[in-house]
């Protein structure tokens, strides 16, 4: 099966033949169209099932005893910030929110939460979401549009919600058992960076990878009528297929696989705190004011998890025991280090493979992180390109 051939076939009938995206009108429908499938962390499905994996340690732990004081004033006391509907985009955001930590640095923040967390890519482009929660992978399409927006800091490593599950009847005693089964996936999906490095650590034939285009929901179906083996996909997907009765085969960050159980590194995927170019350098102050809440907000997701659960269900329509699986899958730290840089590559290429861009742009061309530097020099653990 000629995978990567059929991927860039079916993006680029989506893109109006390949053409390359250079104006608004038309990157609002690229990003619409593709976002989900690509971004993968979506919304939180309003139904209520969510993920389920391991926590794991952060480098963001007690650094405000660090954190540079400053007396700047923010220019802007009060100001709307967009984010998703998901504990992967916005978690930080609404902690800080509800426990008053930007209001402690100087300003107001009001969230303005979307459905569809795919849906704020198209807002950046138009104007309308200055200062936004969401993921790396955005920000790379917008910058090879010519849009002016900068992440200007990590908040969570989210590979954990990227992942298989299999069928409870399907026999897997090695990953080589993969080639012939059928695999549902969305066509461009994200998961996909997983299951290549996967099949490259592993030995697996990709090309013997039998992949049918198909949704989230219609995979979920299908596994269990018995029309796939496999299906590739995202929180909460990944989860509902789980409490079905399904078996989790291996996510971006940890692997059930027999021959190769525990942590792996087949992805690296984060969300991110972006800023319009035009905002940042009108109002460093207050972009310097939110980072502080958000190291704040995120030193209380990792020290006060169940206090976080009991803020965050009801806001984000989730059960607790739902909303403590998500969020067991992502890892939350403000942290920039090697992973960032190098996962943010491996997307950008990715998405030249499936056509979704023409050329990867640089990373100077959608980071900056000398706010962050600045504000808390501890959390950069890696050099920054020039």
């Amino acid at each position: 099966m000629q995978l990567s051939k059929k991927r860039i076939i079916y993006i680029n009938n989506l893109i109006n033949g390949g053409k390359r995206v250079k104006n608004v009108f038309n990157l609002f429908l690229l990003i619409m169209i593709l976002g989900f499938a690509l971004v993968g962390c979506g919304s939180i499905d309003t139904s209520g099932e969510s993920s389920g994996d391991n926590t794991t340690d952060t480098n963001n732990e007690n650094v405000n005893e660090e954190v540079i004081s400053s007396d700047e004033e923010p220019e802007i006391k009060e100001l709307t910030i967009v984010g998703g509907l998901d504990a992967q985009t916005s978690a930080q955001l609404l902690i800080a929110e509800e426990l008053g930590y930007f209001e402690e640095e100087g300003i107001k923040v009001n969230s303005h939460l979307i459905q569809n967390s795919v849906d704020i890519g198209p807002m950046i482009a138009g104007g309308s979401a200055p200062v936004s929660f969401e993921a790396n992978i955005t920000d790379i399409i917008l910058a090879e549009s010519n849009v002016d927006v900068s992440i200007v800091a990590p908040m969570a490593q989210i590979a954990g919600t990227q992942g298989l599950v299999k069928n409870s009847d399907t026999v897997i005693n090695s990953a080589k058992d993969l080639e012939g089964m059928t695999i549902g996936m969305q066509n461009g999906a994200g998961v996909q960076i997983a299951i290549e490095n996967m099949a490259k650590d592993l030995g697996v034939d990709i090309e013997k990878l039998e992949f049918i285009n198909l949704a989230p929901n219609e995979q979920i179906s299908a596994l269990e009528h018995g029309d796939i083996d496999v299906m590739a996909a995202w929180e909460p997907f990944i989860t509902k297929s789980i409490n079905m009765g399904n078996e989790l085969l291996f996510t971006g960050k940890v692997s059930n696989i027999p021959e190769k159980q525990g942590d792996v590194e087949w992805m690296s995927f984060h969300s991110t705190l972006q800023v319009t170019d035009d905002f940042l350098e009108e109002n460093p102050n207050t972009i310097k004011a939110i980072i502080r809440g958000l190291m704040k907000s995120t030193d209380y997701i990792n020290e006060n998890r169940e206090e976080s659960i009991k803020i965050l269900a009801p806001i984000l329509q989730l059960e607790e025991d739902e909303l403590r699986e998500v969020m067991k899958r992502n890892v939350y730290s403000m942290t920039l280090d090697e992973s960032f840089i190098s996962g943010s590559d491996e997307i950008a290429n990715f998405l030249v493979e499936v056509g979704t861009i023409q050329q990867a742009p640089e990373l100077t061309d959608y980071v900056n992180f000398e706010l962050l530097t600045e504000v808390a020099p501890q959390l950069v653990e890696t050099e920054i390109p020039k």
